[in-house]
Formats: C-alpha cells, sequence, structure tokens
C-alpha cells in the first residue's frame, strides 16, 4: 500500500489531482469553524463542551456536516439539502415522465436534472436554515441543553443568517463538483467522508474517556470488526452470468462475448438509513409544531431519542424502516424488466434462461433474495448504536452506523478510482 501512494505522487498529473482534492478538503474544513453572524459566542462553547445534540434529521445534519451544527459555522447545514434534493430527484424520475425521458436522453439529460437537482438543494437550504434559526432559540434543537443562541434576533438579523448559511451549502455544492472535475473520486463523498473523519477522534477519545481503558479497547476492537464486515458485505455481490450471441455481418464475427451482472448484497448504500431517520423525525418535529399534550408524551416516550434516553420502541421501528427503505430504494434503482429488455435487444442471454420474461422474473427472484441479507445488516449496523448506549450506557459509539457506512464505501471507491489511473501507467494498485 504505502508503495502504491508513493507511486501515486510519482505522476503528475495524479499528483496534481491528488493534491486539488486536499486543497478543497481544507477549504471546506475551514468554513465548518468559522461562526455565523450573530451567534452567542459563550453559549456556543458551553454547546461544544456539553456535545449534546436532538437525534433524527439534526443528528444526520451534525455527522455530515463535521460537527459544524454545533459550532454553528457557515457550513452548518454541510451537504444534508444537496443529498435530500438529490434522493427527491431520484425519486421523481421514476413518477414524472418528463424527468424519465430527461434520464435517457444521455449527457445534455443529466446535465438538466443536475441543474434541477441545485435548485431545489437552495430552496432546501433555505428552508432548513430558517428552521435551525427557531429551533436553536427555543431550545428544541439541541434537546433543550441551550436557548436563545442568537440573541437580539430581529428580521434582518434572520434574513442575514439564513443567506449566509445558504450561501455556505452553495458554495459546499460547488467545492464538491470542483473534486468531481478536476481532483480524485466523487465530490461530495469525499466532502462527507472528511467530516465524518474529523469527528471521529474526538468521539474516540470521549468514548475512552468515559468507559475506561479496559472497556475502550473492547469497544476499539469491536469498532475494527465492524470496519472489516463493512468492507466484506460492501465488496459482496453476485455475479450473474450473461452469453451474447455470435453474429456474422460480412466477413466479420460479431458478439460472442461472455460477461456478468454485478447484482450487490447493499444495493442502497447508505440511502435507507437517511429515509428511515427522517421519517421519525416527522412525529417529533409535528410535536413541537402542534403542542397536542397525547402527541407529545408519545413523541417524549417512544420517538425522542435525545440525551442518552433509548426507545426500544424508536429502534425497533428504526431497524424496520431500514429493511423497507432497502427494498423500496433497490427496486427503484434496478429495474429487471429494463435490464432484461437490454439484454435481448443486444443479443445477451443468462444461460438455461429464456429472454424476456423468464429472464426478468429470475433477475427479480435474484433480487429479492440478496437484498434480504443486505437490509439486515444494514439495519443491524444502524441500530448498533443505540444498543451501545442502551446495554452499556455509552453516549456515543463512532464505530457504526451511518459513519461507518459512508466512510468504507468512499473510501474503497475512491481507491479504485486511484487504482484505476495507477494500473493505466502500469503501476500496481492498492488493491490486490
Amino acid at each position: 500500500m504505502l508503495s502504491a501512494f508513493r507511486n501515486a505522487f510519482k505522476i503528475p498529473d495524479l499528483r496534481n489531482k491528488i493534491l486539488f482534492t486536499l486543497f478543497i478538503i481544507a477549504i471546506y474544513r475551514l468554513g465548518a469553524h468559522i461562526p455565523l453572524p450573530g451567534v452567542d459566542i459563550a453559549q456556543l462553547r458551553a454547546l461544544e463542551r456539553q456535545a449534546s445534540t436532538s437525534g433524527g434529521i439534526y443528528s444526520l445534519i451534525n455527522l455530515f456536516s463535521g460537527k459544524a451544527l454545533t459550532q454553528m459555522a457557515v457550513f452548518a447545514l454541510g451537504i444534508m439539502p444537496y443529498i435530500t434534493s438529490s434522493i427527491i430527484m431520484q425519486l421523481l424520475t421514476v413518477v414524472i415522465p418528463r424527468l424519465e425521458a430527461l434520464q435517457k436522453e444521455g449527457e445534455m439529460g443529466q446535465k438538466k436534472i443536475t441543474q434541477y437537482t441545485r435548485y431545489m438543494t437552495v430552496v432546501l437550504a433555505l428552508l432548513q436554515s430558517l428552521g435551525i434559526i427557531v429551533t436553536a432559540n427555543n431550545g428544541t434543537l439541541f434537546g433543550g441543553a441551550i436557548r436563545d443562541l442568537f440573541p437580539h434576533l430581529t428580521v434582518g438579523r434572520t434574513f442575514l443568517i439564513v443567506l449566509t448559511l445558504t450561501a455556505g451549502t452553495s458554495l459546499i455544492m460547488w467545492l464538491g463538483e470542483c473534486i468531481t472535475q478536476r481532483g480524485v473520486g466523487n465530490g461530495m463523498s469525499l466532502l462527507i467522508f472528511a467530516s465524518i473523519i474529523a469527528g471521529m477522534p474526538g468521539n474516540a477519545t470521549a468514548l475512552w474517556a468515559s468507559t475506561g481503558p479496559a472497556k475502550g479497547t473492547v469497544f476499539i476492537a469491536l469498532g475494527l470488526a465492524i470496519v472489516v464486515a463493512v468492507v466484506l458485505v460492501e465488496q459482496a455481490q453476485r455475479r450473474i452470468p450473461v452469453q451474447y450471441a455470435k453474429r456474422v455481418v460480412g466477413r466479420k464475427t460479431y458478439g460472442g462475448a461472455s460477461t456478468y451482472i454485478p447484482m450487490k448484497v447493499n444495493q442502497a448504500g447508505v440511502i435507507p438509513i437517511i429515509f428511515a431517520s427522517s421519517l421519525l423525525y416527522l412525529p417529533v418535529l409535528a410535536s413541537t409544531i402542534i403542542h397536542n399534550n397525547w402527541l407529545t408524551t408519545f413523541v417524549n416516550h417512544n420517538l425522542n431519542n435525545t440525551n442518552g434516553n433509548i426507545s426500544w420502541w424508536y429502534v425497533g421501528s428504526y431497524f424496520t424502516l431500514i429493511i423497507f427503505f432497502t427494498y423500496f430504494y433497490t427496486a427503484i434503482t434496478f429495474n429487471p424488466a429494463d435490464v432484461a429488455d437490454n439484454m435481448k435487444k443486444y443479443g445477451g442471454f443468462i444461460p438455461g434462461i429464456r429472454p424476456g420474461k423468464p429472464t426478468s422474473d429470475y433477475l427479480s427472484h435474484i433480487l429479492t433474495r440478496i437484498t434480504l441479507p443486505g437490509a439486515m445488516f444494514l439495519g443491524a449496523i444502524a441500530v448498533l448504536p443505540f444498543i451501545a448506549q442502551g446495554a452499556w450506557k455509552v453516549q456515543s459509539f463512532p464505530f457504526a452506523g451511518t459513519a461507518v457506512l459512508i466512510m468504507v464505501g468512499v473510501a474503497l471507491e475512491t481507491m479504485k478510482q486511484i487504482e484505476s489511473q495507477l494500473m493505466m501507467r502500469h503501476y500496481e494498485g492498492f488493491l490486490k
């Protein structure tokens, strides 16, 4: 691996791409420490010492922003509005025929969809920034740990803070696209990866200090085992063999090649966790707006997963929703009927399976069976932090859940891209 890193820096073009990527990440991390205008710095420092944030969607924002939310920084929203808008656009392409047609138009259609995603990102950033200001001032954002984070809040100051947060999200979106075009790897994924890595040492130190050396060593060993398991599941796939028939055109023979369809065990990635967290947070948000006694009591006892109060009903619902959304998102992203039609169009077939509908049914059967272990594993990884908090009275468990899934997925994808460029220049890659 060390020789692969050394070889990567020997190639001028690849070295420039890596240095450019690191420079953009440094700018991104700098913006995560610049406070918003009008924020109470004294209360903000007290909040950082308490390290107490609410569950649900705000915990994801804090995770994806590298704790910029608890620091009330310019990049407090992180890349979450862009992720949400991308998910919404993917779902709308299935529902709206015009977007589906754009998706099939190739590069020009994809550029149009990307433009719509940017517009929706700005709208969502405006709404989320306004919601963060209101909830931060009334104390519901940080589980009642702090109130009046923006003292002497006026309409003009509110507009300035909303504009700053929205501009910060737009700048992050631009930085991510710069990495994708001129750097190494997917820009948005690498920015999220950098945010999670930045918060990992502090979380590990806090875990060690709160549990002691004996338990801390066990938790770190468990965390490493989880990382290995995530790597194995992320790399696991079922390869469906595909044979293409030979065609003779004049004196030339076309086709006759053998290939395969890679069907991953975890086809949906981390999207089901985001969906499930967002859905479970809706009743919490409704209770803060409606102020109904029955709804507030139900949410506080069953869904309000804050300040170490672990609800096993919440954990069970979270696990079930993750399994449901794994199947749901996999069905959206992988259409067996389209795959079977494309294979038939180009003369491909699965050995022993007739082309057309039998191929589609076969792929659907394989997809249903292979998605189940992936969904169960995804749900187990997501609820493991809650189990650790409830069983061992640990405030935070940094080596599980969304963080590990994103870190492993992004690291593997980036290494594969660097490896492909090394192999083109006859160097050994990272993955052997």
